[in-house]
């Protein structure tokens, strides 16, 4: 037995398409934990992290700014014991990016949650990546990860941030359900890992009307089993 979580791991888009869809999707998801990626990172930030959290029925948890867009949002079901930020190095030129981290516990169960969105620039990516895994080792609670990474399962950032962690939609017989784009499905760039102790007991790639007018990218959707403290 284990303490269940449902998380959603989603690139909203920067909220560029329909945000009416976009939060009666997640709400109808009705997730304990949702890791954002082009969430808001400019003027009125903070504002602007809590009235998405709010339409989504959820609370800020951690991330905006600091983390460069990347936004972790809880419901009151978890409680949140510590967050940080992490900025990855610049390359002159390029789009600045990081990540977000929230230690949490629900019930029994502690876990870390952790967010990230890598480069588009494959040359830039594995750095980042090996930044983002870095985090993700710091973490002394079992950990999930929601990402976009820019890139497929073969590619040599997404090997980095996997290593030693279980992919939810291979564990889930589901590899095949592609993220990106909604307009022309063609790629699965996006994912949820997760601490080998943490059982995935279901994932979908949520892709339906209202998913499609809500971002450039289906939501990804699962639902675990954590491992207890005691």
């Amino acid at each position: 037995m284990g303490v269940p979580l449902r998380v959603v791991s989603y690139n909203i888009h920067s909220q560029r398409d329909d945000t009416a869809a976009l939060a009666a999707v997640v709400r109808a998801a009705k997730p304990d934990v949702v890791i954002v990626q082009e969430g808001p990172r400019r003027f009125r930030w903070r504002q602007k992290s809590a009235t998405l959290a709010e339409s989504f029925g959820l609370v800020v948890a951690a991330g905006g700014l600091p983390a460069l867009g990347n936004l972790l949002l809880t419901s009151l079901r978890v409680q949140v014991r510590g967050t940080r930020c992490q900025r990855f190095p610049l390359t002159p030129g390029r789009h600045l990016r990081g990540a977000a981290y929230a230690d949490c516990r629900v019930g029994d169960a502690e876990f870390t949650v952790a967010g990230s969105h890598l480069s588009t620039d494959p040359a830039e990516r594995p750095s980042q990546a090996a930044e983002f895994k870095r985090g993700l080792d710091a973490a002394t609670s079992p950990v999930l990860a929601g990402a976009d990474l820019n890139e497929g399962p073969d590619g040599p950032a997404w090997a980095t941030v996997s290593r030693g962690l279980t992919d939810a939609a291979v564990a889930a017989d589901r590899a095949e359900r592609l993220t990106y784009s909604c307009a022309d499905p063609r790629r699965r760039i996006d994912a949820l890992f997760v601490d080998p102790r943490i059982t995935v007991v279901d994932y979908d790639v949520v892709d339906t009307p209202q998913t499609r007018r809500a971002s450039d990218h289906f939501p990804v959707l699962v639902d675990l089993l954590l491992p207890t403290t005691g």
